[in-house]
């Protein structure tokens, strides 16, 4: 199967953080353009400034209005923000935050358009791009609501380790009451799903984490083990889900579990994403597992401490473009092996 230039679409994130560094670095790489064509959504000024804070001088990208015009072998800019836009490096500004906004709105909607393949998105500050156009926790949210998705899943991943959730962007207090049943399911068919399609795993095999210290000790620390995460895995493995737990966490990962499986679903956000950095924070990407297109992150945020330094390490940004291209490619590779398959006959399987 020849394997198709890919157009991604990069959002700029907050302008006041690293992600310019990290998008300049990347794409700096000759080598990215045999791979993918990139398209940033940002501003050719704001590149501009942070080229000249960075002290480049051997890189530019190429404006163009919309996706349709890029061509491969280059990479390209297309201009969101209006040209007073201000840059005020390391500080959280409204103006920062609106430029995130106007930059994700543009790439997501080209995005449906079918004018871009996968999106790639640069961090945001949570809190500066709130307003009545942006009111979610993150980018997942707003994602799944764009493409009208109930069903999706946080994963952060890399080739060493992938830790899904249950719940993420909220607050620890209302954790308990999200562990269901039901949703623990859901989750469990998502990275089930995803893990064949988006990453080749023939047969996955998942782990589930506890809710409560040393799995809730026989319902002594509390009986959400018992009565909701047993039950879940049971029904998964019924629905032939290589499902099995629940492991306490933090001897899970303390005895080095997490390389006997392809994922690991954890009950709540700090539960999951606080040991797979200390692994793997250089190379881990954020994926949005169950979207109807791909989307990655880098699994750190906006920097504002080391902005415009030249420090920013930009390992994880480009690691979410491979990963981006890699996974465009699996789903197309999932898709071709299973068309048209070989009907099952009861009448030869008698006959052999």
């Amino acid at each position: 199967m020849e394997r198709k230039i890919i157009k991604v679409g990069i959002t700029q994130g907050d302008i006041n953080g690293i992600g310019y560094e990290v998008i300049i670095k990347t794409l700096m790489d000759p080598r990215m353009l045999e791979i993918c064509t990139p398209i940033v959504y940002g501003s050719p000024k704001v590149f501009a400034y942070y080229r000249k804070a960075l002290n480049i001088v051997n890189f530019s990208l190429n404006s163009i209005r919309s996706a349709d015009e890029a061509l491969p072998k280059k990479a390209y800019i297309i201009n969101c923000l209006d040209d007073n836009v201000k840059v005020e490096i390391g500080q959280v500004t409204s103006a920062g935050g609106e430029a995130a906004a106007i930059s994700l709105k543009r790439a997501t909607d080209e995005l449906k358009a079918g004018k871009i393949d996968v999106l790639v998105t640069a961090p945001i500050n949570k809190q500066n791009i709130q307003s009545k156009d942006f009111n979610f926790p993150g980018h997942t949210e707003y994602l799944a609501k764009k493409f009208d998705t109930e069903n999706y899943l946080m994963l952060l991943a890399c080739d060493r380790i992938k830790v899904g959730l249950v719940t993420s962007h909220v607050p620890i207090a209302e954790v308990p009451k999200l562990i269901t049943k039901e949703n623990i399911l859901n989750k469990l068919r998502i990275i089930n799903d995803s893990l064949k399609k988006d990453f080749a795993v023939i047969k996955p095999k998942i782990a589930v984490l506890s809710l409560n210290p040393h799995c809730g000790d026989s319902g002594l620390l509390g009986t959400e083990e018992k009565n909701i995460i047993i039950p879940a895995v049971e029904q998964a493995r019924e629905e032939k889900i290589l499902a099995t737990g629940p492991y306490a966490a933090d001897g899970f990962f303390g005895c080095g579990a997490h390389i006997k499986f392809d994922a690991i679903l954890a009950m709540y956000h700090d539960q999951g994403l606080a040991p797979f950095k200390a692994i793997a924070f250089e190379e881990g990407v954020n994926y949005t597992a169950g979207l109807p297109f791909i989307r990655t992150s880098p699994a750190h945020g906006v920097g504002y401490d080391i902005a415009g330094k030249g420090v920013a390490d930009e390992s994880s940004f480009r690691q979410a473009l491979y990963m981006a291209c890699d996974i465009f490619h699996n789903r197309k590779v999932y898709a071709e092996i299973n068309k048209n398959p070989l009907p099952f006959s009861n009448d030869k399987a008698k006959d052999s």
